[in-house]
């Protein structure tokens, strides 16, 4: 009786561990987390580094060599909530200027259009940006959106990003549309998709704990084009009290 009663306890705990919540779950936790943030507007300026096949993109847009195998400018994040997003990408080197602005799921470029840069501004607007007016639906919201990105928000499992446990939504399988969050803070981890003209994105949002930006904003948001980094924007300084002018967002 003894050993049967030590038998059922280890499977019981074995069940307990495995457990993974729900997709609608996750992302009701992860809208919760975002609203107890308070956010209107945010602005955030740091380094952007374009590389692999964006150099020679990047180079063309902001006119500067691309011999390095690397091309690093300044990147300025200016965010009003909900869903207008604008990115400006410069250069000591030139007075070029490439900006992207999405407000409303609509984008508008500035310059030469570089395709990272849009799924940046694209990414960071859907998933940092959402504000639907209540909890329910902005998971609501966000579970639409990611259902539009091909991530079947039913299925859930569980992996390690950065050394930190993960909820992933979607299909497991490597190359399937997959909406990953931290497990511990229920942040936005990473997300992958591929678009209407096949390509695969894979958009990464690092470290919640640097002094530039707390927990309400990744220090660095990575871009992935078909398996190579092509973007890296890492803050440097970050400011989300301060007003973001209307103007930014508008023609």
């Amino acid at each position: 009786m003894k050993r049967l009663i030590a038998v059922s306890v280890v499977l019981a705990s074995l069940t307990a561990g495995a457990y993974v919540l729900p997709g609608g779950s996750i992302l009701r936790r992860m809208s919760a987390a975002r609203e107890e943030k308070r956010l209107s507007a945010f602005r955030v300026e740091g380094s952007v580094i374009f590389s692999s096949t964006a150099v020679a993109e990047a180079g063309a847009a902001l006119n500067v060599p691309t011999e390095r195998p690397d091309l690093q400018g300044d990147g300025v994040l200016s965010v009003k909530i909900p869903g207008r997003c604008r990115f400006d990408a410069s250069t000591p080197e030139s007075s070029n200027k490439v900006s992207t602005v999405q407000v409303s799921g609509r984008k508008r470029v500035e310059g030469k259009e570089l395709p990272a840069v849009s799924v940046l501004v694209a990414q960071v607007c859907a998933i940092l940006a959402q504000d639907a007016g209540s909890v329910q639906d902005t998971k609501l919201a966000m579970e639409a959106y990611l259902q539009g990105l091909g991530v079947d928000t039913k299925r859930t499992s569980l992996a390690r990003f950065g050394g930190e446990v993960t909820y992933v939504l979607g299909d497991p399988t490597e190359g399937k549309p997959q909406f990953w969050v931290y497990k511990d803070a229920f942040r936005p981890a990473r997300v992958r998709y591929t678009d209407s003209a096949g390509t695969a994105w894979d958009v990464r949002f690092v470290d919640y704990t640097a002094p530039a930006t707390g927990d309400w904003m990744p220090r660095t948001v990575e871009v992935w084009r078909a398996g190579q980094r092509v973007v890296r924007f890492t803050a440097l300084k970050a400011d989300n009290r301060s007003a973001v002018s209307d103007k930014l967002f508008t023609p």
